[in-house]
């Protein structure tokens, strides 16, 4: 079968990632990638890959008609314009999160691929972490029971630059919007409402920017279920992702990924090596199958395992978990929605 031919726009560390697994997929081509940064550095990568265009406007690769699927890769304020534009340009679109930091402007980019019949996923690659995806599994099949708790720890080994923070959106957009999906994921349910309370204990510049780096936020879950999702942007022995499903039947647990399983038992003590780094270690076989899964989307004309409807509702507990914080109560997702619509 020919392969899908590929646009990748913004040429930072993700989009790089993605460039260098799909260069990798028997099924996939990268035609092209852009960045408005783009220089002698970056093209020389590009030429050592065999990508034949690289260019500093993203309208070259729109406009490409071999070009059948776009990676927008590029910062969170230009998706939703870019995802418009591929749309209109009947691109397969493949959007790294959030959406955007505006309901109304990620619905807007929700029905524009959708009334252009193209496919439109979101990169929560978390969801195929090939540990998160065997606990979503046994809660599919009943191995578990009914679930009633969820329990997510995501924990940063450091905290963001300044520069990063200001821009960012916030924690509970930039950094726990991950984890309101896999609580989506992993429960099944929907949630109704959040209430979120948080602390500034990492670093004072958080504060300067309205924001904490440290949270705790609890979930309601349509069938009934708990949640509780707790975050951190530094935790001094490395990235720390846990997970726990208790249910009526029983419970399944995440622990961290490490380099090795090896422990050390000597008479100062027992000692195994820290956690796997940062999230590009920590996931990146999911960077791989996520992809994968875009190209069969693609391929076999499927729906995507994660769209932008399940970005929206990310999205949704997000601004309710940051209205919670301001207001001090629990917020219903509602409440943030009809919100969201009047502003």
């Amino acid at each position: 079968m020919d392969k899908v031919k590929i646009g990748i726009i913004g040429a930072g560390r993700i989009g790089r990632i993605h460039a260098e697994n799909l260069l990798r997929h028997p099924q996939a081509a990268v035609a092209g990638i852009s960045d408005p940064f783009g220089n002698d550095e970056l093209r020389e990568w590009a030429a050592e890959r065999g990508i034949p265009v690289v260019a500093q406007d993203s309208g070259v690769l729109l406009a490409d008609p071999d070009i059948q699927a776009i990676f927008i890769c590029s910062p969170t304020d230009t998706h939703v314009p870019l995802i418009k534009q591929a749309a209109a340009a009947g691109k397969h679109i493949f959007c790294e999160k959030p959406v955007s930091m505006n309901l109304a402007e990620t619905k807007e980019a929700i029905e524009a691929a959708e009334s252009n019949g193209v496919i439109l996923q979101i990169g929560f690659n978390r969801r195929f972490d090939h540990n998160f995806s065997r606990v979503r599994e046994l809660v599919r099949n009943g191995d578990i029971g009914d679930p009633h708790l969820i329990k997510i720890t995501s924990r940063d080994p450091a905290p963001p630059s300044a520069d990063y923070i200001k821009v960012s959106g916030g924690l509970f957009m930039d950094m726990m919007i991950h984890d309101f999906d896999m609580a989506r994921y992993l429960s099944g349910s929907e949630a109704v409402e959040v209430y979120a309370t948080g602390a500034v204990l990492v670093d004072p510049v958080f504060a300067q920017f309205g924001d904490v780096d440290t949270a705790v936020v609890t979930i309601t879950f349509a069938s009934g279920a708990l949640g509780v999702i707790d975050n951190s942007r530094k935790a001094v022995y490395g990235y720390d992702q846990r997970v726990e499903v208790f249910g009526s039947g029983g419970s399944a647990a995440v622990s961290n990924d490490y380099p090795n399983s090896a422990e050390v038992h000597t008479a100062e003590g027992v000692r195994r090596d820290k956690p796997l780094h940062f999230f590009l270690e920590r996931y990146n076989g999911a960077y791989i199958d996520e992809a994968a899964q875009f190209i069969a989307s693609i391929k076999d004309g499927t729906a995507v395992p994660v769209s932008g409807r399940d970005a929206y509702q990310a999205e949704l507990m997000a601004l309710a978990a940051k209205q919670s914080l301001q207001l001090g109560r629990p917020v219903k997702l509602t409440e943030a929605a009809q919100s969201a619509i009047s502003q």
